[in-house]
């Protein structure tokens, strides 16, 4: 199983992807694409967020014991 990607490099591809959407220039073909990849970006971005705090709030637990 591969190592999951770091927020900040999903982040950082997440706002590369929008800007693309938000210039608007690029063929349809293209936007759709950059609007798929955003959905996926973002997906992975909440799921890698979810994952941090659970092993934040376990830390947590542990030092407050």
């Amino acid at each position: 199983m591969s190592q999951p990607r770091e927020l900040d490099d999903l982040l950082a591809d997440l706002e590369t992807t929008m800007g693309k959407l938000a210039d608007g220039t690029a063929p349809l073909d293209d936007l759709v694409a950059a609007h798929q990849r955003a959905v996926r970006l973002l997906a992975d971005a909440q799921a890698r967020l979810a994952e941090l705090r659970a092993r934040a709030d376990e830390t947590s637990k542990l030092l407050t014991g």
